[in-house]
């Protein structure tokens, strides 16, 4: 039977956030955002295994963010690039998981995940041939910048999508496609294109964005409290 297991790559420092603590630990309504992160994929019945995958030098780290859940586990594997860390996390699983077992690659930032959107992609893609991941079409403008930030062009935005994770492909496939990228992949989909496959977009949600910039944590948090039923005195 084909399973489903999870690759968190938590290798990063986000220097963009501008602050003292890789951006996967910093606080949103109480948790860290991998904790969130963890615990999405834990109340899944489909997930048979979370991983997590930090830098060796990790110090920020702590075992509670695991304590509830009997499907993580850490691995301090992670590479100099996004794409090493996921090929490490995919080494170090491989003696868990089978060929065709679907992997799960989502972002250590991106908490915004639900129960919802998370089922869409299961129930989308377990029989596709290829996999895929969670995307949003494109609805605002976009534009080319010269040299000195002034938009030299407009591009057109038909048939762009702004790509999100879960990406979803078989292990073997995974793996293959990381393991001969030359350079550097920018996500796991551009690898498995490279193959010359074509993955398949599942329409994504706003809130599953990624935690890039300080204000993002302003936005997920009033999103999180929108969605929260309110108690009636």
């Amino acid at each position: 039977m084909v399973r489903f297991h999870v690759i968190i790559p938590a290798a990063g420092n986000g220097s963009r956030m501008a602050a003292d603590t890789p951006k996967q630990y910093l606080p949103l309504n109480g948790k860290p955002l991998i904790q969130h992160v963890i615990e999405v994929f834990d109340a899944s019945a489909k997930i048979s295994s979370i991983n997590i995958i930090l830098n060796q030098n990790d110090a920020d780290w702590h075992n509670d963010y695991i304590n509830a859940s009997h499907k993580a586990q850490v691995h301090y594997c992670g590479g100099s690039t996004r794409a090493q860390t996921v090929l490490n996390g995919l080494i170090a699983i491989e003696a868990q998981v089978e060929m065709d077992d679907w992997i799960l690659v989502h972002d250590a930032a991106r908490p915004g995940l639900s129960q919802f959107l998370l089922n869409q992609l299961l129930n989308t893609l377990e029989n596709d041939e290829v996999g895929g991941l969670l995307a949003l079409p494109l609805a605002d403008t976009l534009k080319r910048a010269d040299g000195q930030q002034r938009a030299s062009a407009t591009v057109p935005r038909a048939d762009l999508w702004q790509a999100q994770t879960p990406q979803m492909f078989k292990y073997a496939t995974l793996r293959l496609a990381l393991s001969k990228f030359n350079g550097s992949p920018t996500d796991e989909a551009e690898a498995v294109e490279a193959l010359g496959l074509k993955p398949k977009l599942v329409v994504g949600e706003l809130r599953n964005l990624k935690v890039t910039y300080p204000q993002d944590l302003a936005l997920l948090s009033a999103i999180f409290n929108a969605n929260t039923p309110q108690t009636k005195n």
